[in-house]
C-alpha cells in the first residue's frame, strides 16, 4: 500500500476510474447482446432497432477512451454483417 499522500490519492482515483470504466464497458456489452439476441431470434426489425441504439453507445466508448476506435469499428462491422446475413436469409 502507498505511504505518500499523492500515491494514496492516485490509488483512490484509479479505483474510481476503474469502476466507472467497468460500468461503461458493461453498458456497451449489454447493447451489443441485445442486437445479437434479436438476430438469433430472427427478428429483423428488432435487431435493426437495437443496432441503431448500440452504434452511438459504441462510438461514445471510443470518445471516453474505453475502447480503441478500430475495436469499435470491428464491433459495428461484425454486427452489421450479421444483420445483413439475417436480412438476406429472410428475403430468400
Amino acid at each position: 500500500m502507498a505511504n505518500i499522500a499523492s500515491a494514496k490519492k492516485r490509488a483512490r482515483q484509479a479505483q474510481k476510474r476503474y469502476l466507472r470504466n467497468k460500468a461503461h464497458r458493461s453498458r456497451m456489452r449489454t447493447f451489443i447482446k441485445k442486437v445479437l439476441k434479436a438476430i438469433d431470434a430472427g427478428d429483423l426489425a428488432a435487431a435493426q432497432e437495437a443496432y441503431r441504439k448500440a452504434v452511438p453507445i459504441i462510438d461514445s466508448m471510443v470518445n471516453k477512451g474505453i475502447i480503441h476506435k478500430n475495436n469499435a469499428a470491428r464491433k459495428k462491422s461484425r454486427l452489421n454483417a450479421r444483420l445483413k446475413a439475417l436480412a438476406t436469409r429472410q428475403a430468400a
